[in-house]
């Protein structure tokens, strides 16, 4: 879904992703072979969806590093109500534009930015939002900053990070409360909600 080390073949293959879920299960779109793309393994995004089972239909959903597009177009075939891809390369962003096209009534949008100036925008509140930045970029502390302090989460959101095992513990806000924590393989990776702070 972002960007780290050079692609690998998924599951799904080599230069595609694959829905595993939802109502365009089984359907596969073109990824770019661009440098440092990693799409989430479907390995973990079966693990994901499963603990959002409850959380992702009706729901407002950000993929702020979105990359290959694989946690939003999942959260799409999977009923949510909107999801916004943001993405910083132009042709990764037009290959974005043009899956989401080849969607049926997809009610999704691409915005080719870079996220943590997109995050410094206007907000609308996310009920989801999918953090899966390039690895070794320290991208995150601040991500989770301007989320949270940029009124981009509804009250009760689920944050969703995806980076590297063994990095720096994580400065979040206290607002954050973990829920899930799983490893696989170099990958480490956590589902939090927003909770009011006492």
């Amino acid at each position: 879904m972002a960007k780290a080390k050079p692609a690998k073949k998924t599951s799904a293959g080599s230069g595609q992703i694959r829905l595993i879920g939802g109502q365009w299960r089984g359907r596969k779109l073109p990824v770019l072979d661009s440098e440092g793309l990693r799409p989430t393994t479907d390995r973990v995004k079966e693990t994901l969806f499963n603990w959002l089972m409850f959380d992702v239909r009706g729901g407002r959903c950000l993929d702020l590093f979105a990359g290959s597009g694989s946690l939003g177009f999942e959260a799409l075939s999977r009923g949510a109500a909107e999801v916004v891809l943001v993405e910083k390369d132009a042709r990764v962003a037009q290959q974005l534009q043009r899956n989401l096209a080849s969607l049926p009534a997809a009610s999704g949008r691409v915005v080719n930015t870079d996220a943590l100036g997109f995050l410094q925008g206007t907000a609308t509140p996310f009920d989801l939002v999918f953090l899966d930045p390039p690895f070794h970029r320290e991208l995150l502390p601040a991500a989770c900053q301007q989320l949270e302090q940029g009124g981009w989460l509804s009250e009760d959101a689920k944050i969703y990070i995806e980076r590297e095992q063994n990095a720096e513990t994580l400065p979040l806000p206290p607002t954050w409360r973990l829920l899930k924590d799983k490893q696989a393989g170099q990958v480490s990776y956590q589902l939090y909600t927003r909770t009011q702070v006492e």
